[in-house]
């Protein structure tokens, strides 16, 4: 996980505290890396909601992102995938409320 916040609109947040913080800063380094990873598709969902919050970094998403991830989690664990999946969008979706 990187060591900085990620840029937005208010730098002195601190985003670990935040539920789903770590995996928005794990998916904006994973983007900035065009690495296609859990986290960095589950930015690219959010990415639209984020960048009206004021999240810099989303710039690079990947194209249809809910069926990625859901291919994704369900290659690492095809048993769980729907629950994995619904999970980290409740995550995603914490964080965008705590942040807005």
């Amino acid at each position: 996980m990187p060591a900085d916040p990620p840029r937005c609109y208010n730098s002195r947040v601190k985003w670990q505290l935040l539920p789903g913080g770590e995996l928005i800063q794990q998916g904006l380094s994973d983007l900035e890396a065009a690495a296609e990873t859990v986290p960095s598709l589950l930015v690219s969902i959010g990415a639209p909601r984020l960048r009206s919050l004021g999240v810099e970094g989303t710039e690079n998403s990947f194209l249809d992102p809910e069926h990625r991830l859901y291919l994704l989690l369900a290659e690492q664990d095809p048993d769980s995938t729907h629950s994995r999946y619904n999970a980290l969008i409740r995550r995603l979706v914490s964080f965008e409320r705590c942040v807005g």
